[in-house]
C-alpha cells in the first residue's frame, strides 16, 4: 500500500489526513514535525499516521509526498530536502508555477498541483488537479474526485475561483445586517439567512448544475426573487465578480514575456 508523506502540517494537509485514514483501509502517512501540535493530534488520533524527526525523514520513506507548506516558506522548505526519482509529488501550494516545482523537487518526476479545500476530510469535494499524474488522482479520488486540468493557465483560472468564499459570506452578512437595519434580531438574523442558503445544498450537489436553470427556478415572473436579481444585474454585480476575478488570475499567471 502507497505511504504518503505530508510536508507542512497545516489546516488543508490535516484534511487530507483525515480524509485519508478515516477510510476503512488506511494507509500509512508520515508527518513533518512543522505545527508540532497538529501533527501530534493527528497521530494521536490515528493508528496508521506518525510525526517524522524531520522533513527528509519523511521522504525516505514516503512514496507520494504531499506538500503543503505556505508559499512563501516553499523554497526554504523545500531547497534543502533530497527527493527521489521515483517519488511522486502532490503540491497544494498556492502560486507556485510548475517550473518553480519542478526546480525545487527535481529529480522527482511525477510532479502534479492541486486546489484542495477542507470538504476533502468528508470525501466531499472533487479537487483539480494538474497535470492528472496516478498518484495525484489517486490520492485525490479517495478523498472525493479528481478534476484533471490540462492547461496551467485553466488550473490558475480555477484557483482564483476558489478565491471567492470571504466574497460569498460577506453577501450573506450583507443581508443579515440589513435584516437588523430593520428590526431582526442579530442572531436569529443570521440563522435565517444561515438557514436560507443551506438549504439550498442539495440542488448543488450531481455532475450536471446548471447554474442559470437554477436561478430561473428560483425566479418567479414578476416576482421578488426575479426583482432582487435584475437589480443586482443592472447594478453591474456580475460584470465586478468578472473583473475581480481578472485581477486574482492576473496575479497567478506570470507576466507575459516582453
Amino acid at each position: 500500500m502507497t505511504t504518503f508523506g505530508v510536508l507542512g502540517v497545516g489546516s488543508i494537509a490535516e484534511s487530507i489526513v483525515i480524509g485519508l485514514c478515516s477510510a476503512s483501509e488506511a494507509p500509512d502517512v508520515v508527518l513533518s514535525p512543522r505545527n508540532a501540535e497538529r501533527a501530534a493530534r493527528l497521530a494521536a488520533r490515528f493508528p496508521t499516521v506518525e510525526v517524522a524527526s524531520d522533513n527528509q525523514e519523511v521522504l525516505e520513506v514516503a512514496d507520494v509526498v504531499v506538500v503543503s507548506v505556505l508559499p512563501a516558506q516553499a523554497d526554504d522548505v523545500l531547497s534543502g530536502l533530497r527527493f527521489r526519482t521515483d517519488q511522486a509529488v502532490v503540491s497544494a501550494i498556492a502560486n507556485l508555477s510548475m517550473a518553480r516545482l519542478r526546480d525545487l523537487v527535481g529529480p522527482a518526476r511525477e510532479i502534479s498541483r492541486s486546489i484542495p479545500v477542507p470538504a476533502v476530510a468528508r470525501g466531499a469535494s472533487q479537487t483539480p488537479v494538474h497535470p492528472a499524474t496516478d498518484s495525484g488522482s489517486e490520492l485525490f479520488g479517495r478523498l472525493g474526485g479528481t478534476l484533471p486540468v490540462a492547461e496551467e493557465s485553466a488550473f490558475e483560472a480555477l484557483s482564483a475561483a476558489s478565491a471567492t468564499v470571504a466574497a460569498y459570506y460577506d453577501y450573506l452578512a450583507a443581508i443579515a445586517g440589513w435584516l437588523v437595519d430593520h428590526g431582526v434580531e442579530e442572531a436569529a438574523a443570521r440563522r435565517y439567512v444561515a438557514a436560507r442558503f443551506e438549504e439550498l445544498g442539495p440542488e448543488l450537489r450531481g455532475s450536471d448544475v446548471d447554474f442559470s436553470v437554477l436561478a430561473g427556478a428560483h425566479s418567479t415572473p414578476g416576482g421578488l426573487n426575479e426583482q432582487l436579481a435584475r437589480d443586482l444585474r443592472g447594478a453591474g454585480v456580475p460584470d465586478a465578480v468578472r473583473s475581480g476575478l481578472d485581477g486574482l488570475l492576473a496575479r497567478l499567471l506570470p507576466p507575459p514575456s516582453p
